[in-house]
């Protein structure tokens, strides 16, 4: 009996030790995205200051004399700025698609290591029995081994991607299907945000507008900080213009362009607010 619990103890170490190995990752792999938030964040404010730049620019050349001359100098002024800000904006996509690929390997490390820490709980349990001296290994019950490593070995990253994939092929029932399934499965996972909104699109795409306006209304509220939410807000107002409700719509058209003025979305607000009136 006292060779076996040796036995299970050495196990326990080697899974110990390799646990230690993914979690060595983990702080890496969080360092990185600190860094790259630090970066995005100084991004940011050099967009700003630019702007204020552009409205000095534009400032002076309400106040000048010489409209003609002030002009010229302002649409080179404002073409260099115009410059500027798409190089700033261009280096903020690339760092905010760094930190999505960096928060999804945070996903995977999580998860695995949460595969371990199951396994590890189990060889304890085993052992706490051999140490009572039954000389068998009692069977832990099913609830005891619910843990995402016993009900599936997909990660994160694997799961999102996968339905995204179905989306691209516009099999949108499947997609929303997966999108569905990440949320419920890891709610809290760096992902979550955009597989809410890609159920938003799922729902729009299938001409379920007030499902859609549902979704892309749980972007807004359950995740105010993301990069989903200016496209969330547009959807919303494009799904009420398909039903037909233009003053709904134009308040969230309005708003993208209030609250999201430097964004994509709130280009396409104003197109689409010239064709309907605002």
């Amino acid at each position: 009996m006292p060779m076996k619990i040796t036995s299970y103890s050495i196990f326990l170490c080697f899974f110990l030790i390799v646990s230690c190995a993914p979690q060595a990752e983990l702080v890496r792999t969080k360092s990185d995205l600190s860094d790259i938030r630090e970066e995005v964040k100084a991004t940011s404010t050099r967009i700003q200051e630019i702007q204020k730049r552009l409205n000095t620019v534009e400032a002076n050349v309400d106040g000048t004399v010489d409209v003609q001359k002030n002009m010229a100098d302002y649409g080179a002024k404002s073409d260099q700025l115009a410059t500027d800000i798409q190089l700033v904006q261009g280096k903020l996509e690339e760092n905010n698609f760094r930190i999505a690929e960096l928060a999804q390997k945070l996903d995977d490390r999580s998860f695995k290591i949460t595969e371990l820490s199951a396994k590890i709980e189990e060889l304890e349990e085993k052992i706490k029995v051999l140490s009572a001296g039954t000389g068998t290994v009692k069977t832990i019950p099913a609830s005891a081994n619910s843990s995402p490593s016993q009900s599936s070995k997909i990660e994160p990253s694997d799961l999102y991607r996968q339905a995204k994939n179905d989306f691209d092929k516009k099999d949108y029932d499947l997609a929303l299907a997966g999108f569905q399934n990440y949320l419920a499965r890891f709610p809290k996972a760096s992902q979550a945000d955009k597989a809410q909104y890609w159920v938003g699109e799922c729902y729009y795409v299938k001409k379920n507008f007030d499902k859609a306006i549902d979704a892309f209304s749980k972007v807004i509220t359950s995740y105010p900080n993301s990069d989903k939410v200016a496209g969330a807000k547009l959807k919303i107002g494009y799904s009420y213009l398909n039903e037909r409700n233009n003053s709904k719509a134009r308040d969230y058209l309005n708003k993208v362009i209030k609250e999201h003025p430097t964004s994509k979305e709130s280009a396409l607000a104003k197109d689409k607010l010239k064709k309907i009136g605002r």
